[in-house]
């Protein structure tokens, strides 16, 4: 039973699956089952599982030496994901099936020990792969969070005896999945600055920080904020099922159009957040790709951690380094934020005394750090609803209303993007502060108040696309002084976060 086969596989490397070449070698020797070519400990323990699920499908084993190597040798493999490829090989090597079936799919999968092929993480990634190379793409038919993609064939199995026909059946979606209504603003009492603030954040993409004390709401501001946002494209919806198909997440938000809302809790790690782990896997930061990432109690989250958002707030992706290369994620996301004052929570409250010294107001608040803070387009105070509000039957502003506001801006700065892009390239910031187009009087107001209020060039130029963002709501070609007022309300709070 000696020969020799080919079968395409892959294996995950950040976003994307990289085509691996499963060859599989049956030889003369001593009996024996090697992996080579970099694997890890569970691509190495696929010997004992093929072997027990070639024979309880009714397959031989043969009792020579069994050779796989998985090429290119210098990429590591890592997972289960290669069971369903060895398989295929030694099958097709061993002539117990049509050889026809190792040139025509990439296959993708995990064995049990019945002879079952179970469905892996990451199979939206492995059928981009497969369609880029050509390839049907061959897994369980019980990978829920599989795509159709167009020009992509489907082979999906149950379990190895299906090889024999061969028997190939669609594989399973989750795009019928029906999805709880999205919160409304029009629950949220009273704070009415506050979700005009988070519609201005919505139509510009800007990041928020709401400071309050315990029960003032901010919880319920920012988990509404997904649904004034406009839905995802096809192409942002694929984006985004990717990287939450890597991570072995439900796929049924993203393929129904809505942008996704994470809230990490503060006591998460590094590598929780950021990205890691090995196989390297994406962070909150990356699950919430071209979404919202909440941080509430923002003041309790350990400082270095938060100092690792830096990098992804300014370039727009996580780019982890490991011995065997680079990985990177896309993190471009809305970074919301609620934090109390003090330690007691009730710093600035009129109605509750404050118990903590100005020592303990001043360390607590510092512990988010500058550095960060300046990276925050908007800081806003939110205080708590008094009782009749909140009693009231008389709901606020809606998420429909604040989302016509959020619609219109958005296409006004497009429209105004695609009409100021034939006039010469500029750095970013040369971008925004042209498109303010200020008048002098205007120009100098505001540079009267950035040098009162000790604003760094970062905070300057962040301060005036929130300006911009609100004359783009009211559809003004120009940037007012009232828009510049709006803007520094919101960047200003009692001194904080300058």
């Amino acid at each position: 039973m000696f020969g020799r086969c080919t079968v395409q596989g892959a294996v995950l490397r950040g976003a994307e699956a990289i085509p691996v070449d499963v060859e599989v070698a049956v030889t003369q020797g001593l009996p024996g089952f090697s992996i080579v070519g970099m694997p890890d400990a569970a691509v190495q323990e696929a010997k004992d599982r093929v072997r027990v699920a070639l024979r309880a499908a009714g397959y031989a084993m043969p009792d020579d030496r069994v050779l796989v190597n998985l090429a290119p040798s210098s990429l590591r493999k890592t997972g289960s994901g290669f069971d369903y490829a060895i398989a295929v090989g030694l099958l097709v090597a061993t002539g117990q099936i049509d050889p026809e079936l190792a040139r025509e799919s990439l296959y993708v999968g995990e064995l049990s020990l019945d002879g079952g092929v179970r469905p892996v993480a990451g199979i939206l990634a492995y059928a981009l792969c497969a369609r880029d190379l050509g390839l049907a793409i061959s897994c369980s038919v019980d990978a829920d969070d599989f795509v159709a993609l167009d020009g992509l064939r489907q082979r999906g199995v149950s379990s190895l005896k299906d090889l024999r026909e061969p028997n190939f059946w669609p594989i399973g979606s989750m795009v019928d999945i029906e999805l709880e209504p999205q919160p409304d603003f029009r629950e949220v009492s009273g704070n009415e600055v506050a979700k005009r603030a988070m519609q201005i954040a919505a139509a510009g993409s800007h990041g928020v920080l709401m400071m309050g004390p315990p029960g003032s709401g901010k919880t319920m501001l920012a988990s509404r904020l997904p649904s004034i946002l406009p839905p995802l494209t096809e192409e942002e919806a694929l984006e985004v099922a990717l990287i939450h198909s890597i991570a072995g997440e439900s796929t049924a938000e993203a393929l129904a159009r809505r942008r996704p809302f994470r809230a990490p809790h503060h006591s998460a790690t590094g590598p929780g957040l950021i990205g890691g782990g090995s196989p390297v896997r994406p962070g909150e930061i990356s699950l919430a790709h071209l979404g919202v990432a909440f941080f509430d109690e923002l003041a309790e989250f350990k400082m270095s951690v938060l100092q690792q958002l830096r990098q992804p707030l300014e370039q727009g992706f996580v780019s982890i380094s490991r011995a065997d290369g680079c990985v990177v994620f896309p993190s471009r996301f809305m970074f919301v934020a609620a934090s109390n004052p003090c330690p007691c929570g009730y710093f600035g409250d009129p109605e509750h005394e404050c118990k903590c010294s100005a020592k303990q107001i001043t360390d607590y608040q510092n512990r988010i750090g500058g550095p960060l803070m300046d990276r925050i387009d908007m800081h806003i105070d939110v205080a708590r609803v008094p009782p009749k509000d909140v009693l009231s039957h008389e709901g606020g502003i809606s998420s429909e209303e604040l989302r016509e506001g959020v619609m219109a801006g958005r296409e006004y700065a497009s429209w105004r993007e695609a009409v100021d892009e034939g006039k010469g390239a500029r750095s970013s910031t040369q971008r925004v502060i042209a498109s303010c187009k200020l008048e002098e009087a205007d120009e100098r107001f505001f540079e009267k108040m950035a040098r009162a209020n000790h604003m760094s060039g970062r905070a300057i130029v962040r301060t005036l696309s929130v300006a911009r963002t609100i004359a783009d709501i009211a559809q003004r070609k120009s940037v007012n002084k009232a828009d510049l007022c709006e803007a520094i309300g919101l960047r200003i709070r009692d001194g904080v976060g300058r």
